[in-house]
């Protein structure tokens, strides 16, 4: 058995390493734009069936078809953050005069639906009966640290406000082009799958797609479902500013936070302002809503991608704690290659089945 001569190990040797360094440093340049081109792609992928019905329905001008996609995505992503941005800027705005009426009349006495909330209710009913006995001055000592947390917040969300839209108009930027240019990438990331696994690497492209198309169902629909019926019933029992508030609860809802932010201090208002059956018949309606995404989401889910709920939820979860509202659709895509891809090479490693004698 001959070895390799020392040259050709030495020009091996540099060959990676050359090409490790040129994906390290492309990775590197590209850090800057990675969320948006993620976030692009995840849109793209998501939405390429109504691309592809709007393109039939405009007599197959895609162009005509891409503007319609980019307005409908504006009008998704813009006019939710816009009227959510505007609602904590007039909360702002009228924070002054609602700690000041705080002041003066205090909290009042709990209601009594607090006490039979499980685990928590009587301490709550004692922290706010303490509160209430305290005055004003109780109230003020009480709100004072949370203030202070929320003014650091405003300034730090400030500061990133100019980030953030920049990173936004990245993210429809490259969602244009990956509308236009749809095939042409898909082809190139089919033949990359190809050339790394064959018909193994083709597939797992292709359940990737599925994974996020079918996560993104589950958690824009679910989130659209949800915020429709909070501020429906927001309406119902006489919220003010029901429509800026629902939009906040859709924003919410697709960070996986829920209507709760929204509906839980609107319940506390009700009681607050002196409407005690508004706020309990809005905690009734509250409750359904609240725990409907455990229900819905894992059906819309699995009807685009047929991997173990298991996986799925758990690519969910875990993608959102590690890499944020991102990782909603990253988490899924790498579970599902890594689930298929081990399943596979399970079951090539079976011994073929002995027919029955």
């Amino acid at each position: 058995m001959t070895s390799a001569p020392s040259g050709d190990i030495t020009r091996i040797v540099l060959l990676v390493l050359v090409i490790g360094l040129l994906l390290v440093g492309s990775f590197w340049t590209l850090l800057p734009f990675l969320g948006a081109l993620i976030w692009a792609v995840t849109i793209a992928v998501a939405t390429w069936p109504l691309l592809m019905l709007v393109q039939r329905k405009t007599g197959g001008r895609r162009s005509v078809a891409v503007l319609i996609m980019m307005t409908l995505v504006l009008l998704a992503f813009v006019a939710p953050l816009a009227l959510a941005v505007s609602a904590v800027v007039e909360a702002a705005g009228r924070s002054p005069a609602l700690v000041q009426e705080f002041t003066v009349r205090g909290i009042g006495p709990p209601p009594g639906w607090i006490a039979s909330v499980p685990l928590v209710g009587e301490r709550l009913t004692l922290r706010w009966q303490e509160m209430a006995a305290g005055g004003p001055d109780a109230v003020v000592e009480f709100v004072k640290p949370y203030a202070t947390s929320a003014a650091a917040w405003a300034i730090a969300a400030t500061g990133s406000l100019g980030r953030l839209m920049v990173q936004f108009l990245l993210i429809l930027l490259l969602t244009a082009i990956f509308y236009a240019q749809g095939e042409t990438a898909a082809r190139g990331a089919l033949a990359f799958g190809r050339r790394i696994g064959e018909e193994r690497g083709e597939r797992t492209i292709r359940l990737a797609g599925q994974a996020i198309r079918s996560v993104a169902l589950g958690v824009i629909v679910t989130a659209f479902v949800q915020s429709i019926l909070a501020g429906l019933g927001l309406w119902l029992f006489g919220v003010p500013h029901a429509g800026v508030l629902t939009a906040l609860a859709f924003v919410l809802g697709i960070a996986q936070l829920g209507p709760v932010p929204v509906l839980a201090p609107a319940i506390i208002w009700l009681h607050w302002s002196g409407h005690s059956g508004g706020a309990t018949g809005l905690l009734l309606w509250a409750v359904p809503v609240v725990t409907l995404d455990n229900l819905l989401r894992p059906i819309l889910i699995r009807r685009g991608v047929q991997l173990p709920m298991l996986v799925i939820v758990a690519g969910v979860i875990g993608g959102l704690v590690s890499f944020g509202v991102m990782g909603l659709f990253i988490g899924p895509v790498i579970l599902a290659a890594a689930y298929t891809l081990a399943k596979e090479w399970i079951a090539e490693g079976q011994p073929a089945e002995t027919p029955a004698i």
